[in-house]
């Protein structure tokens, strides 16, 4: 009897099985072609054995209908045949496998509850808590107090080289303030202990009875818990207290979101109604508006006078708001100044964000009025509540604001030159993602120790990686110079020309410590890798180490290497290429962009609302941490990096040279068989001007190509060459690393003054004399020297009649043969025309 249909997938492929049914399925197709069905049935084959007489059967269905999905209709009781389906997965889906990093082995106890203990106390209760041993590991959940059905719900997780023993202990104890107390304990053999792996459904838990042991006192009750081997994969891995991080709950692996960031827009326009506190007195109004909340923020306008008092602003202020939005405030206050740093508040309003409007481009919004209120003493507020009582109204002072959130751009909350995101803040703007992003954190190797515990030297590494929004935190490897995390993440990629960054630092606050103390200690740096995406081939696997580079006042110092595995896995190819052609920011960006002066302000109150938020999650991405991934101080004065920049142009500019070397060889007929032949390509060139961009496009293609033998095999890291930071003295390290403001005696804040005014100075005298070479261009026709006028304009009026007579073939001919002459023909002085171009008058000579 057919009681139903049950859906499966089941999945298994035979190369020669699958040709033999293909050409079948080909044989019987065209056997049948003469019997097919009209058009608006098709007809699907079921396998020849459901028949008696060896007949095909055949089920019809419509068009509209999937193969996959369930027709009771077609369904019969006699129906006992297998129906094949189709897939449900999407086309532009990816297929994602946990396979970057190594498996590492973990034995997982759950330790749910326990019920029926046995009394151990005087009280007739006991205080039950559960030891789990391995060999020489022993773990402890928390003590239950007066409780003979305790609930734990604690798991453990137990690495590898940690549970070599044989069996496995779990024993119940009654916690006493001297000494325990048996309660009963289970035992179970290691080599019978199941493994399981995702995504395998976690394992049931069961009742165990607990038994007695030795002369101890006899057990009673039962305990409730499960246990498996596992990998780092497992979902009980993250919520697990583990062997290797110290059992501490807050070294677990952690991912954290930055706050989504909004530009909010207020113009203030003016006010209307000011009650001024003194009479017979026309007040000097300013508006004050402060943002409240995770980060205060504070702009002023000018200071206006108005004989009306209704003074008008006009100015436009931007700020960095944070969601949600449900504890921040606008506050804004009116105020008159009556004397130096001595201001008076003539009104105040309070405007909750989560009524401020949205727009994602840029159509105005309306301007709305909003009441100001005065403090008020007592006899002011019981006369307020009389009028109230009334029904009278009462004239209030107001301002015209116009405030609106700006979900067209993107907030900038790191450096433009490596960041990792550069989406519009409004998720309707988003586009679909172009890749996948797959990390795989193997570990570190050859770490130096960065402190020192119970006499000895250690450390306690772990890994933060950033790319978005998304942060991910490993989890803490205690004690190990060669930390094994294991742990792979995944980002969507929107735009391949981002940067994905990943900092190693050593954890300070797992020692015990008053409270003060532990506020006060930050985890140390221990290095940085950052990865451009754009370097990277999409649909290959990267797996290097990197040495983790750190610059110190003492100088530059490698505290050891970190292993990384990357895929980049290409989603829409013709996207991830579109990507190359569209602006780097958001349109509105370009369409209305902002005043060169907020933009640092704004990047510098986002990143301190990010850092307050991370620092606020538990356990809390510290700030110390959020500030090194973000590069906060890429901005400080540095004479290393100024030095290094510099060198960077020269190096640009090193080829431009090298071409320069190049043309005087040619002209110098340094090698006459390459002379003669520039000179043919010159002549055809000049013969045939339409050569002469495909020539050039061409050219560009061959090197191009010629480079592909060179390109580079992997991701580039941090280079010490080029960052100078081998080459920089203790002196311009101790600088580079002052704070602002600074602490150092005068001695040295004068030395380092003189030192930046002499680099100054030199600075002066490059960009003096580019500007004089600019100001002689404009003495060829301002006629300050009268000679060197007319000698000019004749040579243009002379020049004017030759070329309108002579064909610019012959013109262009003549020049680069008078170019590129024989040394014999050259005298080795300088040439005519610069010889007349450095006699030109600038204005040098009449500055003081």
């Amino acid at each position: 009897m057919n009681k139903g249909e049950l859906f499966l997938n089941l999945y298994y492929y035979d190369e020669e099985r699958a040709a033999r049914e293909q050409y079948r399925i080909k044989k019987e197709s065209s056997a049948y072609a003469s019997s097919a069905r009209p058009t608006e049935y098709r007809s699907i084959e079921k396998n020849p054995s459901s028949t008696t007489d060896g007949s095909f059967h055949r089920e019809e269905i419509r068009p509209s209908e999937s193969v996959h999905k369930w027709d009771s209709q077609a369904s019969s009781v006699t129906d006992f045949d297998v129906k094949a389906t189709v897939s449900t997965r999407r086309q532009n889906d990816v297929a994602l496998r946990h396979d970057l990093v190594t498996e590492m082995k973990y034995l997982f106890i759950k330790v749910e509850m326990a019920r029926g203990l046995a009394i151990r106390d005087a009280t007739g209760s006991s205080d039950p808590f559960v030891e789990v041993k391995v060999g020489n590991v022993k773990v402890e959940t928390a003590v239950i107090s007066q409780n003979l059905n305790p609930v734990w719900r604690e798991v453990f997780a137990i690495a590898e080289d940690r549970f070599s023993a044989q069996f496995l202990e779990i024993t119940v104890w009654d916690h006493d303030v001297i000494g325990k107390d048996f309660l009963g304990f289970v035992a179970f053999e290691i080599a019978e202990i199941p493994e399981r792996r995702p995504p395998d459904s976690p394992l049931a838990t069961q009742w165990y009875k607990l038994e007695s042991r030795g002369s101890n006192k006899r057990a009673e009750g039962e305990i409730m818990l499960s246990v498996w081997i596992g990998t780092q994969a497992d979902e009980a891995f993250p919520h697990a207290r583990q062997s290797d991080s110290g059992w501490v709950p807050y070294t677990r692996s952690k991912i954290y979101l930055t706050p989504r960031l909004w530009y909010m827009r207020v113009i203030v326009h003016g006010a209307q109604g000011l009650v001024p506190t003194k009479e017979n007195r026309f007040p000097e109004c300013s508006a004050r508006i402060e943002l409240t909340g995770v980060s205060t923020q504070v702009h002023r306008t000018r200071w206006v006078t108005n004989r009306h008092l209704s003074p008008e602003w006009g100015e436009e202020m931007l700020f960095v708001v944070a969601e949600p939005f449900a504890d921040e405030f606008l506050c804004v206050k009116v105020l008159d100044k009556m004397g130096p740093n001595k201001d008076e508040v003539l009104g105040s309003a309070k405007i909750p964000l989560l009524d401020v409007p949205r727009r994602l481009n840029y159509r105005p919004v309306d301007a709305r009025w909003y009441d100001l209120e005065r403090e008020k003493d007592l006899k002011e507020v019981i006369q307020d509540v009389a009028d109230k009582m009334k029904g009278n109204s009462k004239f209030m002072s107001r301002i015209q604001l116009t405030i609106c959130l700006e979900g067209g751009y993107h907030v900038l909350d790191e450096s433009t030159h490596y960041s990792s995101d550069m989406r519009p803040t409004d998720k309707r703007l988003w586009k679909p993602p172009v890749a996948m992003l797959e990390l795989g954190l193997i570990g570190a190797s050859g770490l130096v120790p960065m402190k020192n515990r119970d006499g000895r030297s250690c450390t306690d590494a772990y890994c933060v990686a950033k790319y978005g929004p998304k942060w991910v935190r490993t989890r803490t490897v205690m004690d190990s110079m060669s930390p094994k995390w294991n742990e792979q993440y995944t980002w969507e990629v929107y735009d391949p020309c981002t940067v994905l960054t990943v900092g190693v630092f050593d954890n300070q606050h797992l020692i015990s410590s008053t409270a003060e103390k532990v506020q006060s200690l930050k985890d140390d740096v221990v290095g940085k890798v950052r990865i451009r995406l754009s370097t990277l081939e999409t649909d290959r696997t990267y797996s290097h180490r990197y040495p983790l580079i750190v610059l110190e006042k003492s100088g530059v110092k490698r505290k050891g290497e970190i292993e990384l595995v990357v895929r980049l896995t290409c989603i829409r190819r013709f996207n991830i290429m579109q990507a190359y052609v569209t602006p780097l920011l958001p349109k509105l960006h370009y369409q209305r962009p902002f005043n060169v002066r907020h933009v640092e302000a704004l990047r510098e109150a986002a990143m301190r609302i990010v850092i307050s938020r991370l620092a606020r999650s538990e356990p809390p991405l510290r700030a110390e941490v959020v500030k090194y991934m973000l590069d906060v101080d890429a901005y400080k004065w540095s004479f290393r990096r100024s030095k290094a920049n510099w060198n960077r142009i020269s190096k640009v500019f090193s080829s431009c040279a090298s071409l320069l070397t190049w043309f005087q060889d040619i002209c110098g007929w340094k090698n006459p068989l390459t002379t003669v032949l520039v000179h043919f390509l010159y002549f055809i060139l000049v013969w045939y001007p339409e050569l002469i961009l495909p020539t050039f496009f061409l050219y560009m293609f061959l090197i191009g190509s010629w480079q592909y033998r060179f390109r580079p095999r992997h991701p580039p890291h941090m280079d010490v060459n080029l960052s100078l930071a081998n080459a920089t003295n203790s002196e311009e390290l101790d600088e580079e690393f002052d704070p602002l403001p600074t602490a150092k005696s005068p001695e040295i804040i004068r030395h380092r003054y003189d030192r930046l005014r002499a680099l100054g100075g030199r600075i002066q005298t490059v960009i003096g004399d580019l500007a004089t070479q600019l100001e002689r261009f404009h003495a060829l026709v301002n006629w300050r020297d009268p000679r060197a006028t007319t000698i000019f304009i004749l040579f243009c009026l002379l020049a004017a009649v030759v070329l309108y007579l002579t064909p610019f073939r012959v013109i262009a001919i003549l020049v680069g043969v008078y170019t590129l002459r024989h040394p014999r023909f050259r005298d080795g002085m300088p040439p005519i025309p610069l010889n007349f171009f450095r006699r030109l008058p600038a204005l040098s000579d009449v500055m003081l």
